[in-house]
């Protein structure tokens, strides 16, 4: 189950507390104070993994609470420093204070850490406080509490190339036949009902990531259909792939609106660099397919081609002209 979001409470933990003791061996009838320090509270922290592709854990565990510094000891004897509890996380994922909503920290480098809480100071031990005047002080401090908050962790899929366009435009066919990625794939509206992400090999080693987003519809950035809840997850991706099916009876009002929804979305889509895929070839004639790409390229700006996942036509094409712009 993919699960981008997810909210959760985080206490690092408390430091222990300084002792009160005095030496009491044979011969010192009146030894000095010797009373450890407490030991530090372990912090919360977060680490990236590239290994972690949803925030799934987090809805059925969300308190994380870190280990307490032991109490000092007699005999000048410090406690332990509590444990760090370490919580891993998916590469991409962004961490913010739910109360304010300020970001704390964007995870997207592999193995990236992030302290999100301190634990508390251990208090001194009664050793700390001796004086010319006061030779016998019988006061420790306190350890000092760990900090605490509650969080909200928010998932973004980190792809080289992200598929965008309409229910039905072919885009989970595309990435099942370029990628080893395996969605749901049927003829009706919004059979990606979740982000699929998939690893395409290329040539000699090389290889990039393709991200499929649930089909967009006019309003989505208003939150209709399901564009609005995962556009987020192709604001990180370096190229925008705009799918678009051939036999559309409109290609260029297709165009137009998908540009406008990613417009309204986030200006940071709205300026990525797009080609546009003209998909499911197969289904026209070649004289067809010529005219409609000539039409189609002088209405729009970016560069055009035309291609069938299911028929494999033309793919090696796609795959060379998004390699060739990722790495210019």
């Amino acid at each position: 189950m993919f699960i981008d979001y997810a909210e959760i409470f985080v206490k690092a933990g408390d430091g222990g507390n300084g002792s009160v003791a005095f030496r009491r061996e044979k011969y010192v009838p009146k030894g000095g104070p010797s009373g450890g320090n407490g030991g530090k509270g372990g912090d919360i922290v977060l680490v990236a993994d590239s290994n972690l592709h949803t925030l799934l854990d987090f809805r059925y565990k969300k308190k994380y609470i870190a280990e307490k510094g032991a109490n000092g000891q007699s005999s000048l004897k410090d406690g332990k420093n509590g444990e760090d509890l370490i919580i891993r996380v998916p590469m991409g994922t962004i961490v913010k204070d739910k109360e304010t909503g300020f970001v704390l920290t964007d995870l997207s480098e592999n193995k990236s850490r992030f302290i999100l809480a301190k634990g508390g100071r251990g208090g001194k031990g009664n050793s700390n406080f001796a004086t010319s005047t006061n030779q016998t002080p019988r006061y420790a401090q306190p350890g000092k509490e760990g900090e605490e908050l509650n969080v909200a962790l928010e998932l973004k899929l980190i792809a080289d190339i992200g598929l965008v366009g309409f229910p039905n435009a072919g885009k989970s066919t595309l990435i099942s036949t370029i990628s080893a990625a395996r969605p749901k794939i049927a003829d009706y509206p919004f059979t990606t009902l979740k982000p699929n992400l998939g690893i395409v090999k290329y040539k000699d080693y090389q290889s990039f990531t393709v991200a499929d987003i649930p089909g967009i519809i006019e309003g989505a950035h208003l939150g209709k259909g399901l564009g609005h809840e995962f556009l987020k997850h192709i604001e990180r991706t370096g190229l925008l792939l705009l799918m678009i099916d051939v036999t559309s009876e409109n290609i260029i009002y297709d165009y137009k609106t998908l540009l406008q929804e990613l417009d309204k979305y986030s200006e940071i889509l709205a300026k990525k660099e797009k080609i546009v895929g003209l998909s499911k070839i197969d289904l026209l004639a070649e004289e067809e397919l010529k005219k409609i790409k000539k039409e189609t390229q002088k209405e729009i700006n970016e560069e055009i081609i035309l291609f069938s996942a299911v028929s494999g036509k033309n793919i090696d094409n796609l795959l060379n002209l998004l390699w060739n712009n990722l790495i210019k």
